[in-house]
């Protein structure tokens, strides 16, 4: 009996189990179902949100029977501020070429590299989309693109530069209508000749003059390869601005062509082996530089170029080719001998807008721009904003520190040619560059004060708040250097820095204007006063004294370590101008100084800037400091007299819009040039008695 009982027990929990079994199943199911309900009602309304936001926004555009391929990029006409013409840029350097003309590497390196799946998609490629935001998510950022070329196109053709849903649906609507209207080899055909492949070159043949001087028609493998490449970042990864990343990336697009069997083992070996070689010059001329750097500005001004267009810029091509004249001129003479090989300069008024750049001793051996984008370390030429600080927390010019060697922390800061002079005045310390002194008021003041106050003065460049960058040790570009300069020159103003005055239509309808804008003070006119009084001594009896002519002038020299690179950034009430010197490779020079060439260089170019201005005195110094210049002209010199034979008959080059709050005494800051709230160290007057006890010492008098 107790048997049966337990079997029968068994088989009713089995029949329990079973039955439990079951309602599990038919819940899990219902669960499922019921998921699978919500998920395809959620893709509906999803989809009908979609369709309806693509309605909405196709409706904002005009109706596709308007629709037209405009003519391909417009010429830019890049002129000077007296209409001089400088560069022509956009379309002028190639024709229109059929796809079946050019090299057919040049099509199968753009389509292994942008769009493999080109001749199979409909205008949008599905799989790419997914692949790009798969590799984003996983990545944490976006690194690549999912646009097809005919999504490229369709934005370069008919949309702005907007980053907007908007703006994403209108491509892909106009993608579609593009892949209704044309055959693919058509659409490939207008992408190539329309597309921008970086140093102001559009289309293929273009570019093809531009890095290799021969025409697409003749290109090879290893060239094609290095074009398709510059798509992803024409700009940067121009081979005229940077060789090594264009190769780098060439590489790549000979192995996606590899793996799309567009080529054999033997063709990618022969190209790896044989990488493009650039072409020795296709423009020339220093006034390319400030080309370049319009043509990468032109965009976030006006976006999309659609029609010819006309650029104004600020720069003076009369002393943009004096400048260039002078540097070769003295490169040609001592570079060999001093181991210096290039050379930058930056001239900028008190408006910001820049006068001269020069970003290399030879535009055609070297596209690579060292005015705005080499950094290097401005040694003592970066001490005026240590001083500065000092000066803001209340020390005067005739503040007393003892010149001597000091140690801080394992740094032993030691003066040029290890000298060093006792009791000195700031002034004195500042004219004679004694790292002693500024190594002591950074630490006074505190590194992160000294940050702070370069980057208030125009310094854009990560700065490493520690003691060392007393000594200008952390690197900064020669434009940015020269910007932080215009606030002791202009009475304590900090404006825009720009290149650009004006971009209208060859009919006169003005795309752009720069109208200047509020300018914010950083400086207040008392320490105006004192920095330019603790300057000028620079020229008078200090490192820069050949850089000293007829005109009140200020600034500061620098060498960095081993004499790698020599800096003078001087200024007047007119113009400041900074030049650096040295070597792209960082190889130390033969012991050049910033009161060396980069003085000379300066002086040469600042003579001439101001032939036949009125002298004027700088912000916060006495007007009797003026009277001891020549009250006319400067004398002419040898550079004032080639800028005559130039022709130039604009009678102050150097010198931009006049804002009342930047007339020679200075300002205020309610805009009125009335009496200048004088430093009780009588800034701009005779020189002062130096301390005699050590009360005076103690009391800073």
């Amino acid at each position: 009996m107790p048997s049966r009982r337990g079997k029968a027990r068994k088989k009713s929990g089995s029949a329990r189990g079973r039955t439990r079994g079951r309602s599990r199943g038919r819940r899990s199911a219902g669960l499922f179902g019921r998921l699978v309900y919500w998920c395809l009602v959620v893709a509906l309304w999803a989809g009908i949100g979609g369709v309806g936001l693509v309605a909405y926004y196709g409706a904002r555009m005009p109706s596709a029977t308007t629709w037209a391929i405009p003519d391909r990029p417009p010429n830019v006409r890049i002129v000077s501020v007296d209409g001089r013409l400088i560069a022509n840029r956009g379309m002028t350097g190639g024709e229109a070429v059929g796809l079946h003309e050019m090299s057919p590497y040049i099509p199968q390196a753009v389509i292994a590299i942008e769009d493999r799946r080109f001749y199979s998609h409909f205008g949008i490629d599905p799989l790419g989309l997914a692949r790009a935001m798969f590799q984003n998510i996983t990545s944490g950022r976006f690194t690549q693109g999912g646009s097809t070329l005919t999504q490229q196109l369709a934005k370069n053709l008919f949309l702005k530069p907007d980053r907007t849903l908007e703006r994403k649906v209108q491509e892909v609507l106009l993608a579609l209508w593009l892949e209704h209207r044309h055959t693919k080899d058509q659409i490939l055909e207008m992408y190539l000749n329309r597309v921008y492949f970086g140093s102001g070159s559009y289309g293929v043949e273009a570019a093809s003059r531009r890095y290799f001087g021969k025409s697409a028609r003749d290109v090879t493998l290893a060239e094609a390869a290095l074009l398709a490449g510059l798509l992803k970042a024409p700009s940067r990864l121009s081979p005229a601005r940077d060789p090594k990343a264009a190769e780098e990336r060439a590489r790549i697009v000979l192995a996606a062509m590899r793996e799309e069997n567009m080529i054999g083992d033997r063709e990618l070996a022969t190209a790896m082996s044989a990488p493009a070689s650039r072409t020795a010059a296709f423009w020339t001329g220093s006034e390319n530089y400030v080309a370049d750097r319009v043509m990468e500005e032109l965009p976030a001004l006006i976006g999309e170029v659609r029609t010819d267009v006309i650029v104004d810029t600020t720069i003076d091509l009369t002393l943009q080719k004096l400048g260039e004249k002078s540097i070769r001129r003295l490169l040609d003479e001592s570079g060999k001998k001093l181991n210096v090989s290039q050379a930058a300069l930056v001239s900028i008024d008190n408006t910001g807008a820049v006068r001269a750049m020069i970003g290399g001793a030879d535009y055609a051996s070297s596209q690579f721009d060292r005015a705005s984008e080499a950094r290097r370390q401005p040694g003592s030429a970066f001490k005026p904003f240590v001083f500065l600080a000092a000066l803001e927390q209340g020390r005067t010019p005739e503040s007393v520190r003892n010149d001597a060697p000091i140690r801080i922390g394992k740094w032993t800061p030691e003066n040029y040619n290890g000298k060093y002079y006792g009791k000195v005045t700031l002034t004195t310390a500042l004219a004679k560059s004694l790292n002693s002194v500024a190594a002591q008021l950074a630490m006074e003041v505190g590194p992160a004060t000294v940050v702070e106050t370069a980057h208030r003065m125009g310094i854009e460049s990560s700065l490493q708040a520690n003691t060392s960058i007393a000594l200008g040790t952390s690197e900064v570009t020669p434009l940015e250097l020269t910007a932080a300069y215009v606030p002791f020159a202009n009475g304590g103003y900090r404006p825009e820095v720009h290149f650009v005055r004006r971009v209208s239509t060859t009919s006169g309808e003005v795309l752009y204007e720069n109208t200047g804008g509020s300018i914010p003070r950083v400086l207040r006119p008392e320490i105006v006063g004192m920095m330019n009084s603790m300057m000028t001594q620079t020229l008078k009896d200090g490192t820069a004294r050949k850089a000293d002519f007829a005109w009140p002038a200020a600034g500061k020299t620098g060498t960095s370590q081993n004499s790698r690179d020599a800096w003078f950034i001087g200024y007047t009430a007119n113009l400041t101008t900074g030049v650096w010197m040295g070597n792209d490779d960082g190889t130390p020079t033969r012991n050049i100084t910033g009161g060396s060439l980069p003085a000379k260089v300066w002086h040469e170019f600042m003579v001439a800037a101001h032939e036949g201005v009125p002298v004027a005195p700088l912000p916060g110094t006495s007007h009797a400091a003026t009277a001891e210049a020549d009250p006319g002209s400067v004398p002419p010199g040898a550079v004032g007299e080639a800028a005559m034979e130039a022709g130039s008959t604009t009678p102050s080059h150097g010198r931009g819009p006049a804002m009342p709050e930047m007339a020679g005494g200075g300002g205020t800051d309610d805009g009125q040039t009335a009496s200048i709230p004088r430093p009780r160290a009588e800034v701009g007057g005779a020189p002062r008695k130096k301390p005699s006890s050590i009360l005076d010492v103690i009391l800073g008098n």
